[in-house]
């Protein structure tokens, strides 16, 4: 790693007129200074665009990419990897915050991680109101704002797919490697990062930093909020595209081990298809477990 490798913060906005502007001034807050800022709006109907504009009058120099339709994130952001010259890549919602030391503890984790082959450094993350009031932190902490229990490091792969290994996909730092290697996100998902991790823990090991690195605000129409509600188009399509991450792991799976972890998912998955009252996805789910059951059979 160079002494001061550049890192490359790539900011989306869809609708977060009332906040980007604390996210990108987040990032040029940091301490660590070699940054790159690329900003996206993903055709907003709000003020984002014109808030945003307004603000690059003093920044004029940071390019600003606006859609000319609302073509998600996953979509979005690869075009803007296109054009980010960051040997690091941070994936910014408009909506969240960098602390202002962030950057500089990702990267300190890099140089201190005792696993070879590390592709993301991840830490924790305060949950914030839409008025930016504290709720709490991603990871229970104790008075000192430690992690109460040990986070998965190292190859995480078994513990992504069946759920044991929860990440904190905000407070990542990813070389730009291993975006290359994969090709980006999966530009047919309603989200980006478990297939994200999935697909890169079969490669690279992950490592955590033991600080709160980010602010994430919990709004109303969030992922966080959206996941069990019932007969609601984006949470159909969130939880499809979870279908489609976990199809696309029987295919990575190679040992025994792996199938049956995989089976823990699809179990809290026909859960999550149920109390939502999406019986189509559950029975598809039926059919993947038949699947991976058979499989595991002739390991």
């Amino acid at each position: 790693m160079h002494n001061k490798p550049l890192v490359t913060v790539i900011c989306l906005c869809y609708n977060h007129a009332d906040f980007v502007i604390e996210a990108l001034e987040s990032v040029l807050n940091q301490t660590y200074s070699n940054v790159e800022l690329l900003v996206a709006d993903d055709f907003s109907t709000d003020t984002s665009v014109k808030v945003i504009k307004n603000w690059l009058k003093e920044h004029p120099k940071i390019p600003f990419l606006v859609n000319k339709e609302n073509l998600g994130n996953t979509k979005t952001f690869n075009k803007c990897l296109k054009l980010a010259k960051g040997e690091y890549i941070i994936d910014l919602a408009a909506d969240d915050v960098l602390k202002i030391d962030c950057i500089a503890n990702q990267l300190e984790g890099f140089k201190k991680t005792a696993y070879e082959n590390v592709g993301l450094i991840y830490g924790n993350a305060e949950l914030i109101s839409e008025n930016g009031n504290f709720i709490n932190d991603y990871f229970k902490t104790d008075t000192n704002r430690k992690r109460l229990q040990s986070q998965p490091t190292g190859d995480i792969y078994i513990g992504l797919l069946n759920g044991n290994n929860n990440l904190c996909s905000i407070s990542s730092l990813v070389k730009r490697a291993v975006f290359d290697s994969l090709n980006g996100y999966d530009e047919n998902l309603a989200y980006e990062d478990y297939d994200f991790w999935i697909r890169a823990s079969t490669i690279y090991n992950f490592d955590y930093v033991d600080k709160i690195l980010v602010q994430k605000r919990v709004l109303k129409d969030s992922m966080y909020t959206l996941l069990t509600q019932k007969n609601n188009k984006k949470t159909r399509r969130f939880n499809y595209s979870t279908y489609l991450i976990l199809q696309k792991a029987f295919k990575l799976n190679r040992t025994k081990e792996e199938f049956i972890a995989m089976l823990k998912r699809i179990h809290f998955e026909m859960t999550v298809a149920y109390k939502t009252r999406d019986f189509r996805l559950l029975l598809k789910y039926f059919f993947l477990e038949l699947k991976v059951r058979s499989t595991i059979l002739y390991k």
